[in-house]
């Protein structure tokens, strides 16, 4: 119907994100959530010796799911505030258990651990995304790790590397990125059972004084959650400083992305390296020929928008004052649900591309012949004082030719000629024979071709072995659009 179509969508839902990071930021999720830890409240109370019978805890139980969305809409109309609108649509479902549903909690009690659930489980769904880009991107190298290429520096020509080499820069920034975001997933704690203030004053009344039994309490929920440890203090929030780091780690994630991808556009640019393109691919409307690198050019969309949210969880944490303020909440709504979304969102395209990627060597051999005859001026030098000729002579001999197909080039459109004119010269015929081993592309390379089998097995292979079950069940990525 037309009315669909008049409300605003997020294109991270409609366009991009996967449904599994999609489901991970869903109501259903987190209203679901907000109910298994009011369940996980009253099985600790009840361990504890709280008079909360297993009747009351299996009531809540089957009504998890059951969420009565347009309800709790209405409550929330009503009261103003979220958490008690559900707090009182739950307890209709759940008549007998109505009185110990969210005994002694706060807000925050599942407000933020459900977010730390929620940043949890999103993490370990990234994490192995980011193994499968290092994955393909590493057979890559490996497959051309000997293919010669012009390297640039400033933009303009410089020493030769290999195409594989040039993979692993990209490779070891993601390797960077597994670190920082593998450390955000260990490091990350649940709010546990904490009150109003952090003080757990609430719980300590509930508990007639005994502080003890508190502190089991919060190790309990803790634990039913699946944490191992509770942050040990908080005001009426966990840290924000906990957002800053996380999404600190997903724009740096952001810039690598958006680094490796506007390499691809540049070399897609010179015909080098093509990301996938389909059969029935459109390039442009109005020019037929044109494959444009739209994949390269989305994930780097979603990367700027990913490196701009940094911004916003910085100035969340600075500015939330005392023990908490509310002006971080519809922030957070946006800033971490879209940094979670675009960083889905841009790997799953960078996998669908480094799954794809064409090298085009004639190519590159016809861009290294324009310039390599530049590069190679020394060992001519080094080659004709070796067969007996002066340095000197000799530099001036390949300054005054360098100089003359450089104006062929840039002053006529005309090809790189300084290896025919060294040819036709009479003063280098001593090295002649040489000429074509001097000017072997593969000469110029250095170490790159080595140096890529010592990355993959010293920094590659390390980090793959820790996810190689998942590895297992990468399959080839569609992009919907």
């Amino acid at each position: 119907m037309a009315s669909n179509y008049e409300g605003y969508k997020s294109p991270l839902s409609t366009r991009y994100a996967s449904k599994e990071m999609q489901f991970l930021f869903s109501d259903q999720n987190k209203f679901s959530t907000w109910r298994r830890l009011w369940v996980w409240l009253a099985k600790a109370e009840s361990r504890l010796g709280l008079e909360i019978s297993d009747a009351q805890i299996a009531e809540m139980e089957l009504q998890i799911s059951n969420i009565d969305f347009e309800a709790a809409a209405a409550e929330e109309r009503l009261t103003r505030h979220d958490v008690m609108a559900h707090v009182h649509v739950f307890a209709k479902q759940c008549p007998s258990a109505a009185p110990v549903i969210h005994l002694g909690a706060t807000s925050c009690y599942v407000g933020d651990n459900t977010d730390l659930i929620v940043l949890r489980d999103a993490l370990k769904l990234l994490l192995p995304r980011v193994a499968s880009v290092i994955a393909r991107l590493s057979q890559f190298a490996q497959s051309y790790k000997d293919q010669p290429t012009l390297g640039f520096t400033h933009l303009q020509p410089a020493q030769l590397t290999t195409v594989g080499k040039r993979a692993c820069l990209w490779i070891q920034d993601l390797i960077m990125d597994e670190r920082a975001l593998s450390r955000c997933l260990e490091d990350l704690r649940f709010r546990g059972v904490k009150g109003t203030t952090g003080t757990q004053a609430s719980f300590l009344q509930l508990f007639n004084g005994d502080g003890e039994k508190v502190k089991q309490l919060d190790q309990l929920v803790t634990e039913l959650a699946g944490f191992k440890k509770a942050y040990a203090v908080t005001g009426q929030t966990y840290s924000r400083k906990v957002d800053v780091e996380i999404v600190a780690a997903l724009a740096s994630l952001g810039t690598t992305i958006h680094k490796m991808c506007s390499d691809l556009r540049i070399l897609a640019s010179r015909k080098e390296l093509e990301e996938p393109f389909e059969s029935t691919q459109i390039g442009s409307s109005a020019m037929p020929y044109k494959r444009n690198p739209m994949r390269s050019e989305r994930c780097c969309a979603l990367a700027r928008h990913l490196i701009t949210l940094f911004s916003s969880a910085a100035n969340t944490h600075a500015t939330q004052w005392l023990e908490r303020t509310l002006d971080d909440s519809a922030n957070r709504r946006l800033t971490l649900s879209e940094a979670f979304l675009a960083a889905d969102a841009a790997l799953l395209t960078l996998l669908n591309i480094s799954q794809g990627l064409v090298v085009y060597p004639k190519v590159i051999e016809r861009h290294i012949s324009q310039e390599l005859p530049f590069m190679s001026t020394e060992n001519i030098i080094m080659a004709m004082v070796k067969a007996g000729g002066d340095r000197q002579v000799c530099h001036e001999k390949i300054r005054v030719l360098s100089q003359e197909a450089g104006a062929q080039v840039k002053q006529h459109g005309k090809d790189n000629d300084l290896v025919v004119r060294v040819r036709k010269d009479p003063y280098f015929s001593p090295i002649l024979e040489q000429l074509d081993t001097i000017l072997d592309a593969k000469t110029f390379t250095g170490r790159a071709s080595d140096q890529v089998g010592e990355f993959v097995k010293e920094e590659v292979e390390p980090v793959l072995a820790r996810y190689s079950e998942a590895l297992k069940n990468v399959q080839d990525v569609k992009l919907n659009i």
